[in-house]
């Protein structure tokens, strides 16, 4: 289930997005402390263009997806696990697929958009799998630098019409 984000999940957003296996797959892989995370929530929770939404699994936070850049009928997005959580109960990979499922139809359905955009590194291949398998299109590859590190980012997209819907 996805639900807003609140003040009170804000030290559960951290804590999750400084998992070591969220932070190996994020542009940004430094560890966020709490008065970066702080100024975070401060302009995100009130910026109109952006959605920060929590992902619960059997009544715990099991997952944060943001929407960003929200505008006319397009937004970007991105997502991250609870990855140690999920491992040790081993639910990883059905509430992945939940939650990109419940993610992209928030996307189109909810935000009404029809065409949602992200990123992914070149590097991490079982996202850019499970991407494909919900019709998310790869773009030409981009050089970037964050945090000391030069990477290979993919861009991606999904249109509504082009959807994977239903229970497949």
């Amino acid at each position: 289930m996805l639900r807003s984000a609140t003040e009170f999940d804000v030290d559960t957003i951290r804590r999750l997005r400084n998992q070591q296996a969220n932070r190996d797959v994020s542009i940004t892989s430094h560890e966020i402390g709490a008065d970066e995370h702080a100024a975070w929530w401060a302009k995100a929770s009130v910026d109109p263009s952006r959605r920060v939404l929590v992902y619960e699994r059997a009544g715990a936070i099991a997952g944060v997806v943001n929407f960003f850049d929200i505008e006319g009928s397009t937004a970007a997005w991105g997502f991250f696990l609870d990855a140690d959580g999920l491992a040790e109960r081993g639910e990883t990979l059905p509430a992945w697929i939940e939650l990109m499922r419940e993610a992209t139809s928030y996307a189109f359905d909810v935000l009404g958009v029809d065409l949602l955009t992200g990123d992914v590194l070149e590097h991490n291949t079982v996202v850019r799998q499970m991407n494909r398998r919900f019709r998310f299109v790869e773009g030409t590859p981009e050089i970037r630098y964050a945090d000391g590190r030069e990477l290979t980012v993919i861009p991606i997209s999904l249109r509504k019409q082009d959807r994977r819907q239903g229970t497949k």
